[in-house]
């Protein structure tokens, strides 16, 4: 049982004194408390990440995200009951409070019930590209294995997986597939089963998925064979159903500053100079959900990317979601990304 005291801040803390509260209390949520010891709200995963895609800052006060009517329980309340509300209300804590509305406990959904050791979704690794930009270190290996630390990049990932308990995977390969193959092989020295989706010919980030031989059940989880993260992917999973969500696209914030000063004109007049803004956008992170319905929209034997997927997907009129990611992110495209990569490995993959 996890210590939910890990995951108490103050009502004047702020998002970012959230953000570390959910991820040192490995709850899935914080608690605000006052200084009488009474709970004034709470913040879950979703609430900082739906709070980050309104443009939120992450020096903003935590009462800009937080859940000022929680859903609470009585200390001493039975099992029974507790699974019972957490069941009708689709959430997995509930802070138990005294009879003085004092903060005494957080009962969880793991505590209640014993947590499957495997989730069976499949998860899909691309790893069929060129990696034309990291010539020549890919003349020789395909970039999925070029190493980062002490491993290729897709151990590094493959291990995040099952480490969170994902063990079904699929990875995609075409440019020197049978180095990756030999490497991974089934999967027995991972604990994991690992099967192969041989491109013929390079069908981009998507079309790969059509050549899964069945229908999945349950949602998959589709990454880039290039990425590093730190993303917790079962909380993706959940924030991907709670939102009721077909596709949902993990996106990342960017900024770009233009290099010289942006003059605003009318009528050929200037009405104002604005010295080197700075533009912040949400881009694409190379990391996915796909109900497995998605399939299908997928054309047989076409070069597709996962941006036409989910284009397509709008026009369908499909719940598409945003997942936005503040962990540790890192594209490994370029040299430059090969060496902030191995620079960054030991404080963020070597633990």
């Amino acid at each position: 049982m996890k210590n939910w005291r890990n995951t108490v801040i103050s009502p004047d803390a702020s998002v970012r004194d959230a953000i570390a509260a959910i991820q040192k209390g490995e709850l899935q949520v914080c608690l605000v408390v006052d200084g009488d010891g009474r709970l004034t709200g709470t913040i879950t995963d979703g609430d900082v990440r739906r709070g980050l895609l309104k443009g939120l800052d992450l020096q903003a006060p935590v009462e800009s995200v937080m859940n000022t009517s929680p859903n609470v329980g009585k200390e001493g309340t039975s099992r029974e009951e507790l699974l019972r509300q957490m069941t009708a209300g689709e959430f997995k804590q509930i802070p138990l409070l005294d009879e003085n509305k004092r903060l005494v406990g957080l009962a969880h959904i793991n505590d209640l019930v014993s947590p499957s050791e495997r989730l069976e979704n499949w998860v899909v690794l691309m790893a069929g590209g060129l990696g034309s930009r990291l010539q020549p270190l890919t003349e020789d290996k395909p970039k999925p294995l070029l190493s980062v630390g002490d491993k290729p990049i897709l151990e590094t990932i493959l291990e995040s997986f099952v480490e969170q308990n994902f063990r079904r995977f699929y990875i995609s390969v075409n440019y020197k597939a049978q180095v990756i193959k030999n490497h991974f092989g089934e999967g027995g020295k991972w604990n994991a089963e690992i099967r192969y989706l041989e491109e013929e010919t390079r069908l981009g980030t998507a079309g790969a998925l059509d050549l899964i031989p069945e229908r999945p059940e349950l949602p998959l989880l589709v990454m880039n064979g290039d990425l590093l993260t730190r993303v917790n992917f079962q909380d993706l999973l959940d924030y991907h159903r709670d939102q009721k969500a077909q596709a949902t696209m993990c996106v990342r914030e960017y900024d770009f500053q233009v290099p010289f000063g942006v003059v605003e004109i009318e009528d050929h007049k200037i009405q104002g100079i604005d010295e080197k803004p700075v533009h912040r956008f949400f881009v694409n992170a190379g990391i996915y959900v796909l109900e497995p319905g998605l399939i299908d929209l997928i054309p047989k034997g076409e070069y597709f990317d996962m941006t036409d997927l989910f284009a397509r997907a709008l026009e369908k009129g499909c719940e598409t979601q945003a997942f936005p990611i503040h962990e540790y992110w890192l594209d490994v495209g370029r040299i430059d990304d090969l060496d902030r990569a191995n620079h960054d490995y030991q404080n963020d993959f070597d633990k």
